[in-house]
């Protein structure tokens, strides 16, 4: 579920970031700077908006998440438990690889392939170090460690990219950043909330999971796209234009 969200979003901020496809990022990388920063500085903020309340939900409701998916037949409580813990540690990693992918595009669009793939490189040697340390809190343990790898590897590749063509707009994508933080905690409260009351109310067959999940699920998306508007949050503009073109 995680991945198909990462896909989805990322094709949703391709579509708004980048209307003419990979050609169009290709020549304002080659011809005109100004665009390059601002198309760069805008996919990063979308990829915030569209992920950040993925990870939020994905480890809120972890639990029912992976209860509904996988514990059937030998599949105990247990074994929910343990591989909802790695759900939740792997959600808070969701939104810097979905940057990362980003920033990668960034520099090979700059002819600079050589950057993404040291950092990557170096990323490899922290993860070693990182699953070694951490495997001893558990499973959940190593998906921390892919999820702070990811999140040190953004904050590399965006230095490396301020360094290459100047500013990114990095003032507006941390106010972003922020806002869309505040309405994905309000997010995940109300997801999780919602899941729990009705999870009392309808118990646990197949179908009351579902019921309980999906509503959940689509309160809290309700809740996130209201407290953005509430609070001003920008990248609502694009995905509304997206909306539009393609009714």
């Amino acid at each position: 579920m995680a991945e198909r969200t990462t896909e989805k979003a990322l094709e949703n901020a391709r579509q708004a970031t980048i209307a003419g496809g990979e050609e169009r990022f290709l020549t304002l990388a080659r011809g005109d700077m100004e665009g390059f920063r601002r198309t760069s500085a805008t996919g990063l903020r979308l990829i915030g908006f569209l992920l950040i309340p993925a990870s939020a939900a994905s480890a809120a409701l972890a639990e029912p998440i992976v209860r509904l998916v996988y514990q059937h037949g030998e599949f105990s409580a247990d074994q929910t438990t343990v591989v909802a813990q790695c759900l939740a540690a792997f959600s808070l990693g969701l939104a810097f690889n979905g940057a990362m992918l980003m920033l990668n595009r960034s520099f090979f669009s700059l002819q600079s392939p050589w950057v993404p793939t040291a950092v990557a490189l170096g990323n490899l040697g922290l993860n070693t170090v990182l699953d070694a340390a951490f495997y001893h809190f558990g499973a959940w343990g190593i998906a921390l460690s892919t999820s702070i790898c990811n999140i040190v590897a953004t904050v590399a590749l965006i230095q490396l990219l301020r360094r290459r063509i100047g500013r990114v707009e990095l003032r507006e994508t941390v106010r972003s950043t922020i806002l869309t933080l505040l309405a994905a905690g309000a997010l995940a409260v109300v997801a999780h909330e919602v899941w729990a009351g009705l999870d009392d109310t309808l118990g646990r067959s197949i179908g009351a999971q579902i019921v309980s999940l999906v509503v959940a699920l689509a309160v809290g998306v309700g809740v996130y796209l209201g407290v953005s508007l509430l609070m001003g949050v920008r990248e609502l503009r694009p995905l509304r234009s997206i909306a539009v073109d393609d009714r």
